[in-house]
C-alpha cells in the first residue's frame, strides 16, 4: 500500500518539475507556448493544492472566509463606530449648549422677575410703615399735645 504523505509529495515534486520545465520552454522555445504550458502547469497546480486542502482539512475554506469576512467586518464597525462617536459627540455637545442656554436665559428672567416683585412688595411695606410713622405726632406735637391736655384739666 501507498503512503498518503509519500504520494502528495511525489505529486508536489512533479509540479514544481512542470514548473521548471514551463520557465525552461519559455527561455528555448515559442514565449506563448511555454507562457501556455506554464499557465496550464500552474492552474492545475492550484486546484490540487484546494483539492488536497479540501481532502486533508475540509473546514479550512469556511475558516478562511470567515477570517476574511470576519476581519472585513470588524475593521467597517470600528470605522462606523469611529464616525457615529464623532457625530453623537458634536450632535450633544450642540444640545448640552443650546439646553444651557435656554436654562440660563430662563433662570435669568425668573430670578430677574422674583427679585422685581420681592423688592416691590418690600417697597409697598416701606411705604406702609413710613405712613404710618407720618401719622403719629412729632415730639414738639406731642408737647404741644400735653400742654394742651394739662391746661384744659387745670381749667376744669
Amino acid at each position: 500500500m501507498l503512503n498518503p504523505a509519500r504520494v502528495d509529495a511525489a505529486i508536489d515534486l512533479a509540479y514544481g518539475a512542470l514548473i521548471v520545465l514551463s520557465i525552461g520552454l519559455i527561455a528555448t522555445l515559442d514565449t506563448m507556448v511555454g507562457l501556455a504550458f506554464g499557465v496550464g502547469v500552474f492552474s492545475s497546480y492550484v486546484l490540487h493544492v484546494v483539492w488536497k486542502m479540501a481532502r486533508f482539512d475540509p473546514d479550512w475554506m469556511t475558516k478562511a472566509v470567515e477570517q476574511t469576512v470576519g476581519e472585513t467586518v470588524e475593521k467597517q464597525v470600528e470605522d462606523l463606530q469611529t464616525q457615529v462617536e464623532e457625530t453623537v459627540g458634536e450632535t450633544v455637545e450642540e444640545q448640552v449648549e443650546d439646553v444651557q442656554t435656554q436654562v440660563e436665559e430662563t433662570v435669568e428672567q425668573t430670578v430677574g422677575e422674583t427679585v422685581e416683585k420681592q423688592v416691590e412688595d418690600v417697597q409697598t411695606q416701606v411705604e406702609a410703615v413710613n405712613e404710618r410713622i407720618n401719622r403719629r405726632p412729632r415730639e414738639d406735637e406731642l408737647e404741644e399735645i400735653i400742654e394742651e391736655s394739662v391746661e384744659d384739666e387745670s381749667e376744669a
